[in-house]
């Protein structure tokens, strides 16, 4: 537990207060689902209190660690993606985190990925679905959440393909992959049910 009071800690000094009640609620939302899913509720906590750790850098500060940390140019000038790897690069350095579970949840909480693992799921819909979210659609995906997280990811994904296609910006591979991923794991699911 102490190093959930040292990321406590660090989050009450340096993040902006509309950021924090962010990170509060992902963990509220991501420990429900956690005990909900029977997922390990310490790493389920210390993932959803460091998904955002790099979120208010600044463009040049993430830029730097892109570069520094050798990540993909992909992510240069786009601090909306960016976050995620810096974090995820960061957190052993920063906090002692060497969980590859936790790391992977940080990585891919903005993206999703093929195969996802539980906490990689948890994190990622916790993200979108948390009680200060306010968009069309929030309230059917935390019904979704409740009853089938691969379906409430489904739809968050086409959700964001949706709106990153439409404002014209890059869309990362990873989110398309992650959706094809789910979408042909519930149809699978769906057919074999229907047997």
């Amino acid at each position: 537990m102490d190093s959930i009071n040292k990321i406590e800690e660090y989050i009450d000094k340096n993040f902006s207060d509309k950021r924090r009640t962010h990170t509060y609620g992902v963990r509220k939302t991501a420990l429900h689902l956690a005990e909900k899913y029977g997922y390990d509720l310490y790493k389920t906590e210390v993932a959803a209190l460091l998904h955002d750790l790099y979120r208010g850098a600044g463009e040049d500060v993430l830029n730097y660690y892109v570069r520094h940390l050798g990540l993909d140019k992909k992510y240069l000038n786009n601090p909306n993606l960016a976050h995620g790897p810096v974090a995820a690069e960061m957190i052993t350095k920063d906090f002692g985190v060497d969980d590859k579970e936790i790391i992977d949840a940080v990585r891919y909480h903005t993206t999703g990925r093929p195969c996802m693992t539980m906490l990689d799921k948890i994190i990622y819909i916790a993200d979108a679905t948390e009680p200060g979210r306010s968009y069309p659609g929030v309230e059917e995906l935390r019904r979704e959440a409740e009853s089938d997280i691969d379906k409430a990811c489904l739809d968050s994904l086409k959700k964001t393909i949706d709106f990153v296609s439409s404002e014209g910006n890059f869309l990362d591979r990873l989110t398309v992959e992650a959706e094809k991923y789910l979408e042909e794991k519930i149809n699978k699911k769906e057919k074999s049910d229907d047997k």
